[in-house]
């Protein structure tokens, strides 16, 4: 089949794919602003703690830092994708002071992305991913009633990058996204009367966010190498729009829109700075240690009737991860890839006056297919979530990843003798 056909195939597997569903999230906390902020990792990554800035790699995509790209192997096609199941067990106290718990389970697709070399110092790369998630449903009585809130939804992004080695060891790469989705919101207020209404807010994205990245390489010895590594993003004004309708569900009357906003000048995503260093032993043996943060206390929020604005707060992520492999070639099991890390994050999104804090750690494995390149990433994850107010809900998830990195040789020519 020739290259060109292969693409345009792959291209449209990916956007069809795509439309399936993201991996459900469950969490009450997604209500909050634009929900829980993905951070790009793939399933290789997580079991390593979300590390990636300095990481590069002519057999695994690094969408974290768009100029790792520019390792792309001159032959080689790389496709990844990412799927996840999800258990949920949380717990908060009660009006009574009585713990009340829950179990939830989800799961499903987390990312799909694929990189292409451009000559011998250039790669480009493209995919699909979230950037952020919602999906929570709660209730609370009031006075003559009941309060339910249901939230689903998010912000995905359909990126295309592109990146070059400008110097020896460095290296500089763009990420290019389209940012698309809807946030929902619901309020359903149910009366003792038997009267019923739901105030539905709406938050339609449609915007760009680019993403600039550097990373620089260089030998301490023939054994030991170290990397680093830079990325930003800007700050900017949301494009797209909101509004509220409200719905008398036993009434026989249309839907009546009840405000309307621009969320320009009304809504703003904070800018990003992220940054890694990198230590590589024997090409056996790699540990990175990233800090992420991103000034999301200076931007605007949209408030809207009968939905509250969220008040943001700084955010860091701190996270360290290793990989060891064996050997490159020999015996199955010493060709297997083995990983963990760790991560702790403070996040954007306040509970009133609380902060709302995560961490985690996983490990995994990046198992070799028997008849090619192609790895099979398997780990399991572990993750906590609370607000600094003990009163408040917390939150424990265990995921099992998995992520499949196809590895083709797709331009290579052969010779006929």
């Amino acid at each position: 089949m020739k290259i060109t056909s292969k693409i345009t195939i792959t291209l449209f597997l990916l956007v069809m794919t795509g439309a399936a569903a993201w991996s459900q999230i469950l969490s009450p906390y997604s209500k909050f602003g634009y929900g829980l902020l993905d951070n790009n990792a793939t399933a290789a990554q997580m079991q390593m703690g979300g590390v990636g800035y300095a990481m590069s790699s002519g057999r695994q995509i690094n969408v974290m830092n768009p100029a790792s790209y520019a390792a792309a192997d001159s032959l080689t096609f790389l496709f990844d994708m990412g799927l996840d199941f999800t258990t949920l067990k949380s717990s908060e106290l009660n009006a009574e002071g009585k713990k009340n718990t829950d179990t939830q389970y989800g799961g499903g697709l987390d990312y799909i992305t694929m990189q292409v070399p451009i000559g011998k110092r250039m790669g480009a790369s493209v995919g699909l991913l979230p950037y952020s998630s919602v999906g929570y449903a709660f209730g609370s009585e009031i006075r003559n009633g009941l309060n339910q809130r249901q939230g689903s939804g998010g912000i995905n992004q359909l990126y295309v990058g592109f990146a070059g080695r400008v110097y020896k060891g460095l290296s500089l790469g763009v990420n290019a996204s389209y940012l698309f989705g809807n946030i929902i919101n619901d309020i359903t207020i149910t009366t003792d009367g038997g009267s019923e209404s739901l105030f539905e807010q709406v938050m339609q994205v449609r915007d760009f966010r680019f993403q600039v990245g550097a990373q620089y390489k260089f030998d301490i010895d023939k054994n030991n190498r170290m990397s680093l590594g830079l990325v930003y993003s800007p700050g900017k004004d949301l494009l797209g729009k909101a509004w509220v309708t409200k719905y008398d569900i036993n009434a026989d009357e249309a839907p009546d829109t009840i405000s309307t906003a621009k969320l320009r000048h009304n809504a703003e995503l904070a800018q990003t700075w992220g940054a890694g260093i990198g230590y590589e032993w024997k090409r056996k043996l790699y540990v990175e240690a990233d800090f992420t943060y991103q000034p999301w206390s200076k931007v605007k929020t949209l408030s809207l009737p009968n939905f509250e604005g969220t008040r943001f707060a700084d955010r860091y992520q701190a996270s360290l991860g290793a990989s060891f492999t064996p050997a490159l070639r020999g015996g199955y099991l010493s060709r297997i890839t083995y990983r963990m890390g760790g991560f702790y994050n403070r996040d954007y999104m306040m509970v009133g006056d609380s902060h709302v804090k995560e961490f985690g750690f996983g490990l995994g494995f990046g198992l070799p297919a028997l008849s090619s390149k192609t790895v099979i990433n398997l780990g399991v994850e572990f993750r906590h979530r609370a607000a600094t107010d003990k009163n408040l809900l917390k939150e424990n998830y265990f995921n099992i990843r998995l992520g499949i990195n196809f590895n083709e040789l797709w331009f290579f020519q052969r010779k006929i003798e």
